[in-house]
């Protein structure tokens, strides 16, 4: 036991030196909470612990955790009696794109520069991106697309998007792709065995090259990881090469990937592409009666709604509608006599898809209780047949935490209220003993450079009421007004976000933008003006960075608490009470979105903002102003419209204004 003593001190030791001097001397900041963090997360790694770590924004999680990996990794053969599977990768998952392409392009460079440079590391810190088999060109579907499109009138720059591929095999770096181009030319599910191009398939020496033994970091997304887990529980080929430790980054998405792996979805989508694939396979009569068959059974559910329309805001229109199983079960009929006339007559990839979609049917037609099953519409009123695993902790539990590796599970949010037990039970871990917690608090003092604005007079109103986007609207007007724009308000409704936005249009004197779904550059242009107003919804909540006077002020229109929908409605069933319910499920959940929103606010240490919430429940005898202020750091209080304008005045400069 003394060596290994001696071994973590000698860890603990470099983890000194590489924050307070070969980290400033490359130009980083010296930070406390930061250093914290890495001894906190390196305890855990070494002790093959599981650790859940809230980093508040500012603090530089990904350092802390890439640097407690590395010394985990240079110091576990010594540890641990120089065993050679130390030498095995680490994982990291995260939730986003633009993470994983900052770890790569980003950190892991200049890790490997630094702790080069001080003799820290023996060799190259080398990584790899690891994705699903939708993300890369498949060259043989490639090669059939092209043919099939190429004296057809196509859309030029998705036609320049296709042809690009051929040198391009990551599909997110090709833009102008379309959507139905991207599905037919990726890496199919199952690959069969007798592919013409498997000896020079870009997918194979992708796959070949990401199992090195020299791989030191495995990045994936939560999906990807999941799906590793599920192989290997399963008894399949693992996704992921074998690795010894696992860090989750952006962690409080872990529970809504799991939502979309432990479960099983079917849409129109999903039908055009079997039916396409038929075709290519000379059974497209068969495709176009599966088209014709979804397509009807979608037109009787949408006739049997009860209320008769196509609004998905009540709970009705979440379920299948008794009025048509009918129609639902000729359809599985259909399936099912398709199935067992193509056996052995198309590819295995394709025949699996068709057993999934009539399994799912099933489901739908016994009422499965062990799935949460409902239907979904996109913008355009198709519906997706929809259904959760209703023991999605359980689940990650028994594929994740239960194999014994070593665990970091990081975010900025995943402390609600008082503690972990809300991410606790949504990620498996709540059964979970010898499991640590750990808070870093953000290094940027609030205190000083942030003012919480609560009007002291505000009224509840009827939602969605005239009423009340009058009151919301004069409140915007005079808050852009105090602070001279450069002002995000963020919304948890497009509809109030579109009649809010309409009223304001001509009473505002500074340039307004209006961001809806996955409008990136509507972003970018706001980025670009120097007092504008951003009007946002959804994804805006978190991921995005305004830092400096570019938001000045954060308006938060309502306290962000979920919508209702099926997953919800399930907890709910769990609960004796309402009030058990709300509090134990619906304020923590609040209040993880509250402080992702309060985030957007203060991105550096010299930035300062004013946050307003302008929803009635926050104000001195609101029902959630103690759940409010709990969640967020400490500020200075306002609740008069002047106390905005004298600390905006009193904390910019002059250029501000021009």
């Amino acid at each position: 036991m003394c060596y290994k003593n001696e071994y973590q001190k000698r860890a603990h030791g470099e983890v000194e030196r590489i924050f307070r001097e070969l980290f400033p001397e490359a130009g980083l900041h010296v930070r406390e909470e930061q250093i914290r963090l890495c001894h906190e997360m390196l305890d855990a790694l070494m002790k093959n612990e599981i650790t859940l770590c809230d980093a508040g924004v500012g603090i530089g999680k990904t350092y802390a955790y890439l640097t407690a990996c590395i010394l985990m990794r240079k110091y576990s053969v010594l540890h641990s009696g120089y065993s050679g599977c130390d030498r095995r990768s680490v994982v990291v998952s995260t939730s986003s794109i633009a993470l994983q392409k900052a770890i790569i392009e980003e950190y892991v460079p200049f890790l490997s520069d630094v702790l080069l440079k001080a003799d820290l590391l023996q060799g190259e810190l080398k990584a790899v991106v690891r994705k699903g088999k939708e993300h890369f060109v498949c060259d043989y579907r490639l090669t059939q697309r092209l043919e099939a499109v190429r004296d057809k009138n196509k859309n030029q720059a998705q036609m320049e998007a296709l042809k690009s591929l051929r040198h391009n095999f990551d599909l997110d770096s090709v833009h102008n792709l379309s959507g139905f181009d991207r599905r037919l030319v990726c890496v199919p599910k199952f690959c069969p065995r007798e592919c013409p191009g498997k000896v020079e398939c870009r997918y194979q020496k992708h796959l070949d090259s990401s199992r090195k033994e020299d791989i030191f970091l495995q990045i994936c997304n939560h999906n990807y990881l999941l799906a590793d887990a599920m192989h290997r529980a399963n008894g399949y080929r693992p996704l992921l090469a074998d690795y010894r430790a696992l860090v989750v980054d952006e962690a409080h998405k872990l529970p809504e990937a799991a939502s979309q792996m432990y479960g099983r979805s079917i849409g129109r989508e999903d039908v055009q592409e079997i039916a396409y694939f038929l075709g290519r396979e000379h059974k497209g009569t068969d495709g176009k009666r599966l088209m014709e068959g979804f397509s009807a059974l979608q037109a009787e559910i949408r006739k049997h709604r009860k209320d008769g329309t196509e609004d998905m805001a009540g709970k009705e229109s979440f379920y299948f509608p008794p009025g048509a199983g009918t129609a639902l079960a000729q359809m599985q009929e259909r399936l099912q006599l398709m199935i067992k006339r193509l056996a052995g007559n198309i590819p295995y990839w394709i025949f699996r898809r068709m057993e999934e979609m009539e399994e799912l049917f099933g489901w739908f037609l016994k009422n499965d209780k062990r799935y949460i099953l409902f239907l979904q519409q996109d913008s355009r009123g198709h519906l997706t047949f929809m259904a959760v695993n209703r023991e999605i902790p359980k689940y990650l539990d028994a594929t994740l935490w239960s194999r014994g590796f070593p665990a970091i599970l990081t975010s900025g949010t995943l402390k609600a209220g008082n503690g972990f037990a809300r991410t606790r039970q949504m990620t498996g871990l709540e059964k979970e003993t010898g499991v640590r917690e750990c808070v870093a608090e953000s290094p940027f003092c609030y205190k000083e450079n942030c003012l919480l604005y609560i009007p002291e007079h505000l009224r509840p109103m009827k939602k969605g009421s005239r009423e009340e986007v009058e009151q919301l609207a004069g409140q915007i007007r005079d808050l852009v007004c105090s602070t001279y724009g450069h002002t995000l308000v963020l919304f948890t409704s497009y509809t109030l976000m579109g009649n809010v936005h309409q009223l304001l249009r001509d009473q505002i004197p500074f340039p307004m933008v209006q961001v809806w779904r996955n409008s990136q550059e509507e972003i970018a242009r706001f980025k670009k003006m120097e007092n504008a107003v951003l009007f946002a919804a959804g994804s805006c909540w978190e991921g995005v960075d305004f830092p400096g006077d570019m938001v000045s002020s954060l308006i938060i229109v309502k306290l962000p608490f979920s919508v209702p929908d099926p997953i919800h409605e399930a907890q709910k069933e769990q609960y004796r009470s309402l009030e058990s319910y709300i509090q134990t499920i619906v304020v923590p959940d609040m209040q993880k979105k509250l402080r992702q929103g309060f985030g957007r606010a203060i991105r550096t240490e010299q930035d300062t903002c004013v946050v307003s919430i302008l929803d009635h429940r926050t104000a001195k005898k609101g029902r959630y102003r103690s759940d409010v202020l709990e969640a967020l750091p400490k500020c200075q209080m306002a609740e008069r419209i002047e106390e905005v304008e004298n600390f905006i005045r009193s904390r910019k400069v002059e250029r501000y204004y021009s």
